[in-house]
């Protein structure tokens, strides 16, 4: 894949102040200084090339093309749309304009088809909650092709466990579409994850969702629940699975999601009015005794003058005596 003599050109370009002083230093340190890619016979990413394989194996490219559908100008050519997308995120790409690492050096001699970032965005714009729904079928049928070529989940006959929780990123602009401030205080979207593995095998996520910042955690996880549940059944979970969560999914339906579905279930209970009155009470301990005098009562007697009534006293009573046997009648 590349040149032989490839590692002894390659060398990066360092732009930054030219002028030196007797040592060959510069004189001054420069904070515009950055480094340049340039060298057209060396890849930046060079582990991409077997993680696409793997991609292309397990049908990404035809998944997308059977299942997506983009009327809008910028959806054409979605499977190679989405190729680079994923690329990208493999490579360490955290934005559109860092989709640009795709075209680096000599990344065009490895992967064809790639597109520009600004070519990426505008198909990425393109997407409503419809189109999303049709990459969530695409995901789940290719977890579901890789199962079934490797040992991702070893163990599932046995027992497999789904973890369901909510996560909140950053974002950083004014206009993040659904950036908003979640419950961290943080601007930013909140992203809801299904998560399947076993106990002897590296977690994989099953299921994932993106939703505005704002958004409370248990909007919409009943559905997500069903989803991912189907999915890691597809995907090998023939055995036992539980589903696992904290409270902030503790209600009717997600519970009846997960035994609808044969699945058992680990759920933190909220802590209500109603169940603290129905969990046992716990002993009380004696505390020290208040020196604060007992407060006593007043009372008008029939001359209207204000008697004081004692305080009670904190002597137990005696218990009375019984009372004697009333004789049968004659």
């Amino acid at each position: 894949m590349l040149e032989p003599d490839a590692a002894e050109v390659a060398r990066p370009v360092l732009r930054g102040p030219r002028r030196s002083n007797a040592s060959g230093l510069p004189d001054r340190v420069c904070h515009g200084l950055s480094t340049v890619f340039d060298d057209p016979n060396l890849v930046s990413c060079g582990g991409l090339a077997p993680v696409w394989q793997l991609a292309e194996r397990a049908g990404l490219g035809r998944l997308v093309a059977e299942h997506v559908r983009l009327g809008k100008p910028g959806g054409v050519n979605a499977e190679l749309k989405v190729a680079s997308v994923v690329a990208g995120m493999v490579a360490g790409a955290d934005s559109i304009d860092d989709m640009a690492l795709l075209r680096h050096g000599a990344m065009g001699r490895l992967f064809t088809g790639v597109r520009a970032p600004s070519t990426l965005g505008t198909f990425l714009r393109t997407f409503t909650f419809g189109h999303v729904r049709q990459l969530d079928a695409v995901a789940s049928r290719l977890l579901v092709t890789l199962a079934a070529q490797m040992p991702l989940l070893a163990g599932a006959d046995e027992l497999a466990y789904l973890d369901v929780d909510d996560t909140l990123r950053q974002t950083y602009g004014y206009a993040k579409a659904g950036a908003s401030r979640g419950y961290t205080g943080v601007k930013g979207l909140n992203a809801l994850l299904a998560v399947v593995s076993t106990p002897s095998s590296a977690p994989v996520i099953a299921a994932a969702r993106l939703r505005k910042g704002s958004a409370n955690s248990a909007r919409g996880a009943p559905r997500f629940v069903v989803d991912a549940l189907l999915t890691a059944r597809r995907a090998g979970t023939t055995g036992v699975l539980v589903l696992r969560a904290d409270s902030a999914y503790y209600n009717h339906d997600v519970i009846a999601a997960a035994t609808r579905h044969g699945a058992r279930f680990s759920v933190t209970a909220r802590r209500t009015g109603r169940s603290a009155r129905r969990s046992p009470a716990s002993p009380r301990t004696p505390g020290p005794r208040s020196s604060t005098p007992t407060r006593s009562s007043t009372r008008r007697s029939s001359a209207g003058s204000a008697t004081r009534r004692s305080p009670r006293s904190a002597t137990p009573r005696s218990p009375a005596s019984p009372r004697p046997a009333a004789s049968p009648p004659g």
